[in-house]
């Protein structure tokens, strides 16, 4: 009898209970509604919370379970099982939980409705009848002004001209520079004309869990986590209906998917520059081949060769089944076009049917060159050129930048009429700097050239300008690119389309895509008098550097020279012009859009 007693007790505590949790329940509801007429306060009870217009359920939930926990004695002392309070307990945590992210969902929706309205005004005057549409490009270093920074602003530019209801939204870390600043910059590196209409930059505090500096070790996985909590804290400032990614973080595409999963349908699409990790680093870690990216500590050793091949095939598997969920992926070249389709072959060799396959439904993933301004650069004259190397790339590791300076120092050496004098050869380095990482490398290569005397030969140009960098295309003989298997190589597009002979690694995007033999016009606009023939040069040392700028120099007649000049310019106009890559961006966008239309369906 006692037992029926205590259990009854039970019944009815419990029905107490619920009946005022379902009271805050209600209460919730109505003070973090739409904040009508009728909305009140919930009862002093449960009043926790100082703010008037939130209603702090986590609060709740440590109230229940400090009851909980003193029931559970209680019970306990009279010989009642105390599972149903920790029930309660666990069941009320959850719903607290709950509320709280439900909470957090609301708050993001009051940023995007603030963020419609700002931009409700400019976007009237064109139309007000169609829904306006938050596109969200995640471009952390959009102030950098390479090739990446290009494809970003020349998207925006053509989203800006035939999509008048879009806000294009920026997630970028570059605080240390205004909104007018960053879009001078595009104008004056590009010249690119950007709104600031409907264009809007969402500041991201944590840019350093990027940047390989802040990952010394395990580089690629750190990166990648931390490019998932940099797209937690994007996803955070502002949810977009359209998500792009044109930088190569592809682990944020998981981000995504998992929003997207538990709220509204996000599209996800991507431009890859560069894969993450690619089978040629795969191979260079297995033979045990020095680089940027494997140093002699771990070449020189054969466990941590080993172990750094595990490392990065369980990379390769986590990074290409991140590609699985972005919807829409296009690249900038068919090398890397070619990687991207091996990774996800070497995913679905693990698995026979994966869910949300996206890449797998078209294997070979669209190519897109990057585009180049070659309207501007065409009109600068082919003959009377200075006797002058000019290399355009930034202050990066993978640039090889030594390459150039100790090409140079060997080609005196061969050939030491053209270090003084009336023949004399100079090297021009203009590239951009993102970090002091980049400063300090840029300071070494400064003593490189001193320690082999030529700072009479050598100039240093960082963050030049772009009225600047047009000076130097105009004037220049040899443009050179060091870079092995560089992806693309818009700086190499430059050289050709402003009469530069292009001196590549015979490697990547430049041997594969760029500096490619010229087949003979395919315009009717091309002069029909130009034959077919090469374009450039290729080399893979720094003696075949030195032998080939010899032979440029040197040995070749002018009317030779001038007929690869012409060759080069024909091939980057008809292949590599702004136009030719809105072309192939239309269809990306009209891809993403209709994914979005059905979501909204």
């Amino acid at each position: 009898m006692e037992r029926q007693n205590n259990a009854a007790w039970v019944q009815s505590n419990l029905a107490l209970r619920i009946f005022h949790v379902e009271r805050a329940a209600v209460c919730l509801v109505k003070t973090t509604g739409s904040g009508t007429a009728n909305t009140t306060r919930p009862p002093p009870a449960f009043v926790l919370d100082d703010n008037p217009d939130m209603f702090s359920f986590t609060e709740v939930a440590f109230v229940v379970f400090l009851e909980g926990c003193a029931e559970a004695v209680r019970m306990h002392s009279m010989g009642t099982h105390p599972f149903y309070p920790h029930l309660i307990v666990l069941s009320f945590t959850i719903g607290a939980l709950a509320f709280r992210f439900r909470d957090w969902y609301r708050r993001a929706h009051l940023k995007r409705r603030a963020l419609l309205q700002k931009h409700t005004k400019p976007l009237e005057k064109k139309s007000s009848s169609k829904r306006r549409t938050i596109v969200g490009f995640f471009h952390p270093y959009c102030n950098a002004g390479g090739g990446g920074e290009v494809v970003l602003w020349t998207a925006i530019a053509y989203l800006q001209r035939t999509e008048p209801n879009v806000i294009c939204a920026i997630y970028t870390g570059d605080k240390d520079a205004t909104k007018n600043e960053i879009l001078s910059k595009a104008k004056s590196r590009f010249d690119i004309d950007i709104s600031p209409h409907n264009l809007e930059f969402v500041w991201l505090s944590n840019r350093n869990k990027v940047d390989a500096a802040t990952w010394p070790k395990f580089t690629l996985i750190g990166q990648s986590v931390g490019s998932m909590l940099l797209a937690l804290e994007a996803i955070n400032a502002l949810i977009p209906d359209i998500y792009i990614d044109t930088m190569g973080y592809a682990f944020t595409f998981n981000v995504i998917a998992g929003l997207s999963r538990i709220f509204a349908r996000i599209p996800v699409g991507a431009y890859i520059h560069y894969p993450t990790i690619s089978t040629d680093m795969l191979e260079r870690v297995r033979s045990r081949k020095a680089g940027h990216t494997n140093d002699d500590t771990v070449t020189k050793s054969l466990w941590k060769s080993r172990a750094k091949l595990v490392y990065y095939n369980l990379f390769a598997y986590f990074y290409s089944f991140s590609l699985f969920q972005a919807d829409q992926v296009i690249v900038n070249s068919s090398w890397t076009g070619a990687h991207i389709d091996s990774l996800v072959t070497l995913a679905l060799s693990l698995v026979a049917k994966v869910v949300n396959l996206g890449l797998t439904e078209q294997r070979n993933v669209p190519v897109v060159y990057p585009p180049c301004d070659t309207a501007k650069l065409r009109d600068f004259a082919l003959e009377g050129r200075e006797r002058v190397i000019l290399s355009v790339a930034q202050f990066r590791p993978e640039k090889e930048h030594t390459t150039q300076i100790e090409s140079l120092d060997l080609l005196f050496k061969s050939s030491p009429e053209l270090q003084t004098g009336p023949n004399k050869v100079r090297l021009i380095l203009i590239g951009g700097c993102r970090s002091e990482d980049d400063e300090a490398r840029v300071q070494k290569l400064r003593e490189r050239v001193e320690e082999l005397h030529l700072q009479d030969n050598v100039e240093f140009l960082v963050n030049a300008p772009y009225d600047v960098l047009l000076s130097w295309l105009s004037k220049a003989s040899v443009g050179i690119s060091t870079m092995v298997n560089e992806h693309f190589g818009i700086n190499v597009v430059e050289y050709m389309a402003a009469g530069l002979i292009p001196l590549v690694h015979a490697s990547g995007g430049p041997l594969k895509d760029i500096v490619t033999p010229y087949a003979g016009p395919t315009s009717p606009e091309s002069p029909s008098a130009v034959e077919s023939g090469p374009t450039g040069f290729h080399a893979t040392t720094h003696e075949t550097y030195a032998s080939t700028l010899e032979k440029i120099f040197v040995e070749l007649p002018e009317g030779e020279l001038l007929a690869i000049r012409r060759r080069a310019r024909l091939s980057a106009e008809e292949r590599f012009g702004r136009a030719q890559f809105e072309i192939g961006w239309a269809e990306f966008w009209e891809g993403l859009k209709q994914l979005q239309f059905y979501a909204n369906k």
